[in-house]
């Protein structure tokens, strides 16, 4: 990458490169978004440090601090991608907060609310879609391993940078989603799919979680698929108390060593999913 405006053949080459990494495919999508918001930001400008400095000021100004991070992680790795390690910035330290603003919450009343709401909105697949999300811990773009093969076994396999973990599909989310297997005459692969036979996109459930705001009552702030997985690991750890637990159940890196010590069976973690009572 030269000094002038960044090409859109740069961007492709990223993108393979993203993909050649085995990236999921909805961390190609955000780093490729966010280094776009970045083209778009420069416009015709030279990429060089001072504006990548104006792009982290305005960052800062525009987004939560977590936010911006990400936009400059995903940036920073283009930036090296390109052989500009000089031009890379450094993220924003963030304090660890104690608790969760209330604003940001989503309550189990709340939660239900939703799904009352979707209902009233003739939208099953959406509140099955939430009802999944919340039930099982997974991200929006695990929900294409919710298969009718999984829900036979009632577990799914999820494959997330480059790692495999088991999902358990606890028995009241296992009838409902059978049924409405039956009702849509899917006979097999992911369950929630568009017309076109495609799995549903983060987008399009972020756009309808967000129209049951208003009936729901429920502030806009707090209704996005990721704050369901929330809401799981709360109530989780509320009952288990287990940390190093919950870091397998939802696929996170951390708490390694500790970790070993802690390993069950997997009908100990499926009794205690089935005590969760998020199945509506």
């Amino acid at each position: 990458m030269e000094t002038e405006k960044i090409e859109e053949d740069k961007l492709k080459e990223f993108e393979r490169f993203l993909k050649n990494e085995e990236r999921s495919n909805a961390t190609v999508e955000k780093y490729m978004r966010d280094v776009r918001r970045f083209s778009e930001f420069i416009g015709l400008s030279e990429v060089c440090k001072q504006s990548v400095m104006e792009y982290k000021s305005k960052l800062v100004n525009s987004y939560a601090v977590t936010s911006a991070n990400s936009m400059i992680a995903a940036l920073n790795s283009f930036l090296r991608f390109c052989g500009r390690h000089d031009l890379c910035v450094k993220q924003f330290r963030v304090q660890r907060q104690a608790y969760c603003s209330e604003e940001k919450e989503l309550t189990r009343a709340e939660y239900i609310r939703l799904l009352e709401a979707a209902d009233r909105k003739h939208n099953e697949r959406l509140n099955l879609i939430i009802q999944t999300i919340c039930g099982t811990g997974i991200r929006v773009s695990e929900l294409q391993y919710i298969t009718v093969e999984a829900l036979r076994k009632g577990e799914a396999v999820v494959n997330c940078k480059g790692k495999n973990r088991r999902i358990f599909i606890v028995s009241e989310l296992k009838k409902k989603l059978l049924l409405y297997v039956r009702e849509q005459k899917i006979a097999s692969g992911s369950i929630f799919i568009t017309r076109s036979g495609k799995p549903v996109s983060r987008n399009n459930i972020w756009k309808e979680m967000k129209s049951l705001c208003e009936t729901a009552k429920v502030s806009p702030s707090k209704v996005f698929p990721h704050n369901l997985r929330h809401l799981f690991a709360r109530t989780f750890y509320g009952i288990e108390k287990d940390i190093a637990k919950l870091a397998d159940i939802l696929g996170h890196a951390s708490i390694n060593t500790t970790r070993i010590y802690i390993v069950t069976t997997g009908a100990e973690h499926r009794r205690k999913m089935e005590h969760m009572r998020l199945i509506i």
